[in-house]
C-alpha cells in the first residue's frame, strides 16, 4: 500500500522561497505566473494495514513529525 503526503504552508503564512521563485521566472522568460507556493511531497510505502488504520497512522506521523501544523496543512492520499 502506498500513500502520498502533501504538506503546504497555510494561507496567510509568508513563503519566501516561493517569492524568490516567482521573481526569478520572468528572468527565465516565463511570464504570466501570479503566485508560487513551495511545499513538500512524500511517498510512504506501508504494509497492508487497511485504509482506516493507515490513515490514522499517517495522520499521527504528520502531526508529530512530517508537518509543522502551526504553519502547515497536510493532505494524505492512500492507494491500495
Amino acid at each position: 500500500m502506498k500513500a502520498k503526503i502533501y504538506v503546504t504552508l497555510k494561507k496567510g503564512v509568508l513563503d519566501p522561497q516561493g517569492k524568490v521563485i516567482l521573481s526569478s521566472l520572468p528572468n527565465m522568460g516565463i511570464e504570466g505566473v501570479e503566485d508560487v507556493r513551495v511545499g513538500k511531497y512524500m511517498e510512504v510505502v506501508l504494509k497492508d494495514l487497511g485504509r482506516e488504520k493507515a490513515q490514522l497512522l499517517l495522520d499521527d506521523a504528520c502531526r508529530q513529525l512530517l508537518a509543522n501544523t502551526v504553519i502547515e496543512d497536510y493532505r494524505i492520499e492512500i492507494n491500495e
